[in-house]
């Protein structure tokens, strides 16, 4: 499972992205190898691009993961922005000590999911819409 990225095949994210793309154009993602983000504008402000039509906690857990990545790093990150343009409206994730030890607790527990010997129960499927691990964990 390490380093698996499912995203390559996934019609969702490629919707994403062509999303993304026609919105944002101008922008350039960074790859930081175990994560992409979709762009950082000055003053290390991380913007991240869903397709979704309703925000949800996974998508600004999302970006608290990539604070964490990138102040690992070195960059003083100040927060971030989830951007959804087909409804045109954006929400702010704000980095600090909060936000930070939210992050380093879902890592924990993510890691400690990997740790098992066994995988977790699947969740039901409605659960995962959207996911783009939904192929991996529901494909036959």
């Amino acid at each position: 499972m390490r380093g698996y990225r499912p995203e390559a095949g996934s019609d969702l994210v490629a919707f994403g992205e062509v999303v993304n793309e026609t919105t944002f154009g101008r922008r350039r993602d960074v790859d930081l190898g175990e994560a992409r983000i979709d762009w950082v504008t000055t003053g290390a402000v991380i913007h991240e691009t869903k397709s979704s039509r309703s925000p949800s906690p996974a998508h600004d857990a999302q970006v608290r993961h990539y604070c964490l990545l990138l102040e690992r790093r070195g960059v003083n990150v100040r927060g971030g922005i989830v951007h959804y343009p087909l409804i045109r409206r954006t929400t702010d994730v704000p980095w600090n000590d909060q936000a930070r030890d939210e992050a380093e607790t879902a890592e924990d527990e993510a890691r400690a999911v990997i740790a098992q010997a066994a995988p977790p129960d699947r969740q039901t499927r409605a659960a995962c819409r959207g996911c783009s691990y939904l192929d991996y964990c529901w494909g036959t």
